[in-house]
């Protein structure tokens, strides 16, 4: 069997043993989800926002937070579920176990890039039709945009699996690896514009959220769900979507290189 054969039935493994983890199911998979449901609620007082000079052209604050946690599922699924799931395989012997097969190293990243693939489309999937049916989110009509999201989506899942798989590395213990990577994930989510306007954040951390791509993704999904006109409300008053890809190109470039040099079948000695 070729490394392709084998990756792809190890995705159906992979899945079987993420949905039978309820902590990892609720922490990436439904927190978007919970999160949506949490803000739509509690701003739904506030009416719309971003409405024109005319008044017209506003969206919910059920909509506006959408496009964010969108990217924020795909960064949870990719970075934060692969660093912690990987790491804690690796400190508890797991991948030495493997190591001793003749399971190649290619199958295992195709099963845990196939984990995230899937899960980030069916965890999507649901948050939007949760936005919808319980908000009356406005999806988009244009079928230009929806091409956007595919290439977005894509793109964000091959770089956010990556960067997961690279930052795996970095827990010294399997215990030690939630404590690690939860707070990086955190503070990104709220520097790169999914909880918090990102213009309303002070210039200095703007530049910080700028270098990594979460803030890239979650504009990139902006320009997906929102309206044109709320492009102004960007930091360079457009949506960007050549910088956008570019960027998380890099940072894919970037997992890719560091899961290449860090990736190990037994853990550091």
């Amino acid at each position: 069997m070729s490394a392709i054969t084998i990756g792809f039935a190890r995705i159906r493994f992979e899945l079987l043993g993420y949905f039978r983890r309820p902590d990892t199911v609720f922490f990436t998979f439904l927190f978007p989800l919970l999160m949506l449901g949490i803000f739509g609620a509690a701003f739904s007082s506030l009416g719309d926002v971003g409405a024109k000079p005319d008044g017209t052209g506003g969206v919910s604050m059920a909509a506006y937070y959408l496009p964010g946690l969108v990217a924020a599922g795909i960064f949870l699924s990719g970075v934060q579920n692969l660093a912690i799931d990987i790491a804690g395989e690796k400190h508890d012997g797991t991948l030495k176990r493997l190591g001793g097969t003749p399971l190649p190293p290619a199958s295992y990243f195709i099963g845990k890039i196939g984990l995230t693939l899937v899960t980030a489309i069916l965890q999507a999937a649901l948050t939007i039709a949760f936005g919808v049916a319980v908000f009356g989110i406005a999806l988009p009509s244009d079928p230009a945009a929806w091409g956007t999201f595919a290439w977005l989506f894509l793109l964000g899942i091959a770089t956010m699996s990556l960067l997961g798989i690279a930052l795996s590395a970095l827990p010294r213990s399997g215990r030690s690896a939630t404590a690690v990577v939860l707070p990086i994930v955190l503070v990104l989510q709220f520097i790169s514009g999914v909880y918090l306007q990102f213009t309303a954040l002070p210039s200095w951390l703007q530049n910080i959220a700028s270098v990594f791509p979460l803030k890239w993704l979650a504009q990139g999904m902006r320009a997906v769900f929102l309206p044109e006109h709320f492009a102004s409300a960007e930091p360079s008053g457009g949506w960007d979507l050549g910088l956008v890809a570019l960027m998380l190109a890099v940072w894919l470039v970037v997992g890719l290189v560091g899961a290449l040099l860090t990736f190990r079948w037994t853990k550091r000695s």
